[in-house]
This record gives C-alpha cells, sequence and structure tokens, in this order.
C-alpha cells in the first residue's frame, strides 16, 4: 500500500481521497483491485473533473474480466446548478445510485442535532443545569438556522455551509468555559458563537445581525429561570436525561410552520410559489422547439418571435438627445446631474434592446446568418425571459419580459417627464432608478450645500406619510417625497403609524408615500426604531439600497426575525 500511495483500511479496501494529485494513486488502485478481487472507495469525485472521462473508461474496461468480488464506491458532493453537473453519464448509468438527504423540518433538523451527544456529554460539566440548558438551546439554534435557508432571501441573504461542526465546537467552548467560571458568561458565549464558530461563514452584514439576534433571544439569564421560549408554545425544556430530550422534542414542539423560526406564516407560502414557478419555468424550457402550436394556436415559434419583436421595436422610444438635455440644464445641481446619468444609462440599455432586435429581425428573414446569439435572444422571447445581453445592460429585476418591458416604458416616461425642465418631480419613482442610491444621496448632497453642514457627519431620516402619490401636487422645500416601495415580512399601519404583523396572503403590501429629508447624524432619534434594509428586488443580498429608520411598538428583534424589509420591486 505505501508503495502505491493509498492507504489500506482493511487488506481488501483501498480508501482514496481525490484531489492534489490522487489520480494517479486511484488508477493503480484500480488495476490492482480488479485483478485481487478488492473493494476500492474514491472519495470527492467531483474535486477532479477532467479526470472523469479517464474513469469512465477505467471502470469500462474492467467490467469484464476483473475479479468476481472485485466492487467500485464513489461519492461526491451534490452539484449546486445544473451547469455543475460532471460525473459521466456512462458512471451514472452503470452503478447504484444513493443519495443522503439532508433532514427537513424543524423536528427532524433539532434530533439530528442533539444526536450529536450522549448523555456522558450532558454529565460532563459541573454546572450540570447550565449546561444542558443552553445545550438545548444551541441544538435549537442551529436547527434554525440550518433550516431557514429553505425560506430563500427571507431566510438568509445568502447560503452557508453551516455544518454539525459548528455546533459540536460550540458546545466545546461551552463547557470549556462553564468550568472555569462560576458564572455564565453569557456576553463571551453569544459574541463565540455569533461572530466565530456559526459568524465565520456570514459574510453579509444583515444575515450576521440575524444570527447574533437568534442568540440574544435564546442564550440569556431567563433561560435558567423557566421563562424563556424558544419558539411559541415551545418552552425551553428544564433539567432532563438525554433521552428525555428527544422525548420532549416528540411531545412538546409545535408543528412544522414559518412561526417556528420567528417568520410570518407569508414567507412559507413565498418559497413555495417560488419553486413552484421555478417548475413550470422548467417544464415550459422543455417544450419542442420546433414545430407549429397546433391548430387555432399562435402559429409557429418563429411567427410568435417575429410579432413580439415588431411590437417591441414600435414601442420602444427615441433615445435622449444628451446634447440637447445638457445645453438645457441652467444649473448642474446634485438632482440634475442624477438625472442626467440616468438618462446616459437608459441610452446604453435602450440601444443594444434595439440592435439586438434589429439584428434578430434581419436573421429570421433571411438577409443574416442566425449566430448563437441571435438564437439565445430568440429563445428568450419565445420563452418570455430577459436576454442576457439586455441583462447586463439593465437594473435587477426578477420579471418575466412582458412585465420587464413594461417597466421600461414606465421609467423612460418618469425620466421624460423629469428632464422637461429638471425640476424634482412632487414623489420620486425611486424604483425606477437605475442607481437608487444616488438621488438618495442627492437628497443628503443638497442639504448640505445649502446648509453648509459636512457630507459625511449626515444621514437620512425617512417620516411614513398618511398619503398616496396622488396627494401631492409639488416637492417638498427640503428633501424628498418617495413612492412605490413594498414591505416584506410585516406592514405598515398607517392609522398607527407603526410596523406591525402582515395580514395572511398580503405577501407585499405597498407603502405609503415617504418623505426622506437630511439631518446631522447625531440629531437622529434611534429609540423605538427598526433599522429596515430596503433592497431593489425580493432577491435581497447584493440588491441592497439603504436603510431606514422606521418606528416600532414592538421589539425590533422581531421583525429582525421575521426577516422584514423594504423592497423597490415585487
Amino acid at each position: 500500500g505505501k508503495k502505491l500511495g493509498y492507504t489500506f483500511n482493511h487488506r481488501n479496501l483501498h480508501n482514496v481521497s481525490l484531489g492534489q494529485g490522487q489520480e494517479v494513486v486511484a488508477e493503480r488502485a484500480l488495476d490492482l483491485a480488479a485483478k485481487e478481487g478488492h473493494w476500492v472507495i474514491l472519495q470527492n469525485i467531483h474535486l477532479v473533473a477532467k479526470w472523469l472521462s479517464s474513469l469512465e473508461k477505467k471502470l469500462e474496461q474492467h467490467s469484464e474480466g476483473s475479479h468476481r468480488d472485485f466492487r467500485v464506491f464513489v461519492s461526491a458532493e451534490p452539484a449546486p446548478c445544473p451547469e455543475s453537473h460532471v460525473i459521466p453519464q456512462g458512471i451514472l448509468e452503470n452503478s447504484i445510485k444513493i443519495t443522503s438527504e439532508a433532514p427537513t423540518g424543524m423536528h427532524a433538523n433539532l434530533h439530528k442535532a442533539l444526536d450529536n451527544f450522549s448523555q456522558d456529554t450532558l454529565e460532563m460539566c459541573s454546572q450540570e443545569k447550565e449546561f444542558r440548558s443552553i445545550l438545548f438551546a444551541l441544538c435549537y439554534f442551529h436547527a434554525v438556522v440550518a433550516e431557514r435557508r429553505k425560506f430563500g432571501a427571507q431566510g438568509w441573504n445568502r447560503s452557508y455551509p453551516f455544518s454539525t461542526g459548528d455546533l459540536t465546537i460550540s458546545v466545546s467552548v461551552l463547557h470549556n468555559y462553564l468550568e472555569a467560571s462560576s458564572k455564565v458568561p453569557y456576553d463571551d458565549l453569544r459574541y463565540l458563537v455569533g461572530e466565530i464558530m456559526y459568524g465565520g461563514h456570514i459574510t453579509d452584514d444583515w444575515d450576521r445581525r440575524l444570527c447574533k439576534t437568534y442568540l440574544e433571544e435564546f442564550i440569556k439569564p431567563e433561560m435558567l429561570e423557566g421563562e424563556l421560549c424558544l419558539a411559541p408554545g415551545f418552552p425551553l425544556p428544564g433539567n432532563m436525561d438525554y433521552n428525555g430530550y428527544h422525548q420532549y422534542i416528540d411531545d412538546a414542539l409545535p408543528p412544522e410552520s414559518p412561526h417556528l423560526y420567528g417568520l410570518h406564516p407569508n414567507a412559507e407560502i413565498g418559497f413555495l410559489t417560488q419553486r413552484s414557478e421555478q417548475l413550470l419555468r422548467t417544464v415550459l424550457e422543455l417544450q419542442p422547439r420546433d414545430g407549429s402550436a397546433g391548430e387555432g394556436g399562435a402559429g409557429t415559434r418563429e411567427e410568435t418571435v417575429q410579432a413580439l419583436l415588431e411590437e417591441m421595436l414600435e414601442k420602444l422610444t427615441d433615445q435622449f438627445n444628451m446634447a440637447e438635455l445638457m445645453a438645457r440644464v441652467e444649473e448642474r445641481t446634485p438632482y440634475a446631474v442624477v438625472a442626467l446619468q440616468e438618462c446616459e444609462r437608459m441610452n446604453v440599455l435602450t440601444a443594444e434592446i434595439r440592435r439586438s432586435l434589429a439584428e434578430l429581425e434581419l436573421g429570421l428573414k433571411g438577409e443574416l446568418t442566425m449566430t448563437s446569439d441571435m438564437e439565445n435572444l430568440q429563445n428568450s422571447l419565445f420563452l418570455d425571459t430577459v436576454p442576457e445581453s439586455w441583462v447586463k445592460r439593465s437594473y435587477p429585476s426578477t420579471a418575466s419580459l412582458g412585465s420587464w418591458f413594461a417597466d421600461l416604458l414606465a421609467r423612460i416616461n418618469e425620466l421624460e417627464a423629469w428632464t422637461r425642465d429638471f425640476s424634482l418631480p412632487s414623489t420620486l419613482w425611486l424604483g425606477g432608478f437605475f442607481n437608487p442610491q444616488s438621488i438618495l444621496t442627492a437628497v443628503m448632497q443638497t442639504t448640505a450645500r445649502k446648509n453648509k453642514w459636512p457630507l459625511d457627519k449626515m444621514t437620512l431620516q425617512c417620516d411614513v406619510t398618511k398619503k398616496s402619490r396622488e396627494d401631492f401636487a409639488s416637492a417638498p422645500r427640503e428633501g424628498a417625497y418617495i413612492h412605490g416601495l413594498f414591505m416584506e415580512g410585516a406592514r405598515w399601519d398607517a392609522q398607527t403609524g407603526i410596523i406591525t404583523d402582515a395580514r395572511l396572503k398580503e405577501l407585499t403590501p405597498a407603502m405609503p408615500v415617504v418623505f426622506i429629508k437630511a439631518i446631522p447624524a447625531d440629531k437622529q432619534d434611534t429609540r423605538g426604531m427598526y433599522p429596515c434594509p430596503l433592497y431593489k428586488t425580493r432577491q435581497r443580498g447584493p440588491t441592497y439600497v439603504w436603510t431606514f429608520n422606521l418606528k416600532t411598538k414592538e421589539n425590533p428583534s422581531k421583525w429582525v426575525l421575521a426577516g422584514v424589509a423594504l423592497l423597490l420591486q415585487i
């Protein structure tokens, strides 16, 4: 075994962990095992994608004439997307496939988290009551952060590889701290678990806030006084033995629902809807791409695309004349600069739309040879998705092509109205900007110049009005009115002027007009406020725009756990 470079776990078993040049070792092991009737385990074959065709040939070679006891076992991580499927079809067809499914639901995840320990673990600490209570709370925390991923962006802005190793190391740290101190160091434990053990995976600041909030709710002095509920209707259990904790989960844990994660029931509707849309989109993409649509149908694929193409070219307006617009600007105020920048970016996008559609039209007529780019554009138009070349020059959006194009025309109309005299509109459609941050920064710049305040020591104050867009005839003297915001995870109660629980099945209720004005940062009142992130789309994450402080009577931690955010598009 040492001569060949692989390890023997047993005299008839060769275990090769692939990666870092172990392919030659694996081939030697396969040759010897096929001759002697040994077993070969090849781990992590997804790490050696280029070598897999050689493995396929090698297995085909040994399928005849090898020892009757010869067996090969391979393991691989699941691929994150279809493009990452690297295992050759020949290997898949000729093998028995076994998948290890992660547990789903809080019940299974909590049992699995507890399975990492034993009765001996519970008895190893001198501060037994404290250790057991915090260990169970950590198991619940681990189950929550792992399973919350299924709610998509409302669960976590990004997906993180939390593992059982994070949990077991956290419990080891807990044991060491309790053995070294007579008092429970709650702050230290929360910091180590939230910022290092689990926080080490987290790259998004809002996700870090969520992780920290969970730990503040689950690990605190009240947990030892029998006053802590890990979820509605699920109190932290008292001092039990190992089997007792498993039985408590079976008996006391409420049925699976978003409430177990601090989320509103609408979160489940949202992620199930998105999953259904994804499935239907896949079915649509599997449709035959040739032939007619059948009797009474809309004609052939080309005819459908041609009709859509002509309609788009007809509706698309002329580009903005930048030289004329710049000549019309009397003073290059921050607002005027933003308007000109938006017009320039719109010109780049509409020019690409017009160019690509005109090119495809010539291709469909047979006047140009169809290229791969033209075929991709044709497929996108037929499948009602935004073409890739348009997306690159566009703004983040989750809409289908029809909705996206209607939204584009509305954005052009807004810009045309604004650039007639460059006076600030009575209310700004914040979602209609390529770069919404620019107009919010312009609000601060205008106030800073007027009052001679330093820009780096200013912030935006957000006051939610009780009115809609139609109720405003002119812009305010300072700041700006903005409309077109939506709230996800909760709703705004216009009568009381606070955040409140969402109504069932109202996933993204519209916000009233919001008044934005710039104030010195030291005069900002953060008491009774929920720092609410504003995103461009429901994808959240990289589409972050700004943070608005919204009034709340409830503890802000409730809205953090509920994933409450403002959106510019739905």
